[in-house]
């Protein structure tokens, strides 16, 4: 049960946090985040935040979030259900899978991935969204980077 005051809620919604129930739409996203050929809707439902992206034919995560990410590869983990397109994945290693409706994945941080075909691509995703295509996140994550071989390094001596 959430204890405290919910500021601007109708009656309705107060109720229902009251009750333990929390409802959010893609409809009226909490957050947008637009590049190249698609888009990542994003919502905060129970302290998570989940993402419904949109990529059109012809996005490629290396051509359009890449330069946002400032990465060889997509880092970011994700949890994912297709909802609709096709999506062909590739991780470093090499591994290759390709996505369709109704599909579930979980993919590992390291990969490329593209829209196959002519129909947008879209899934929801219920790990990976929080940072995904955010510039501040990226730059977060490379300052942070050297700090960690530092210390795999001196764990190694």
């Amino acid at each position: 049960m959430m204890e405290g005051k919910v500021r601007g809620a109708s009656q309705e919604n107060r109720e229902a946090q009251m009750a333990g129930i929390q409802q959010k739409s893609f409809g009226t996203p909490d957050e947008v985040r637009t590049f190249p050929k698609g888009r990542v809707e994003l919502v905060k439902v129970g302290g998570a935040m989940i993402g419904r992206a949109v990529f059109e034919p012809g996005w490629r995560w290396s051509t359009s979030v890449k330069p946002i990410a400032r990465t060889d590869s997509c880092q970011m983990p994700h949890f994912q259900y297709h909802v609709a397109g096709t999506l062909k994945v590739v991780t470093d290693d090499g591994t290759e899978r390709t996505l369709r409706p109704g599909d579930v994945s979980c993919l590992s941080a390291g990969h490329d991935a593209w829209v196959v075909g002519n129909a947008p691509a879209i899934f929801v995703d219920f790990q990976g969204m929080a940072d995904y295509a955010k510039a501040q996140a990226a730059a977060a994550s490379r300052r942070r980077a050297p700090r960690r071989r530092r210390r795999a390094m001196a764990a190694a001596r």
